[in-house]
């Protein structure tokens, strides 16, 4: 839940969904997503990678918000 405050204040989005997946390994993964729009509208098939300096910046923005 702490984690998930943080991002909504660190990314811009309005809602941020939990995601429970672990079919490549065997234990489960717990995937916080920040999303926008209506519950269940979560679509993976257009998802763009992020660069390591966006992953750096967004991850830098999490941890001031936590601090």
């Amino acid at each position: 839940k702490k984690i998930a405050h943080a991002i909504k204040k660190a990314v811009p989005c309005e809602k941020v969904a939990m995601l429970v997946y672990g079919l490549e390994v065997r234990h489960a993964h717990i995937h916080l997503v920040p999303a926008a729009g209506v519950p269940g509208e979560l679509n993976f098939s257009n998802k763009k990678k992020a660069s390591d300096e966006e992953l750096a910046s967004t991850a830098a923005a999490i941890r001031a918000v936590l601090s």
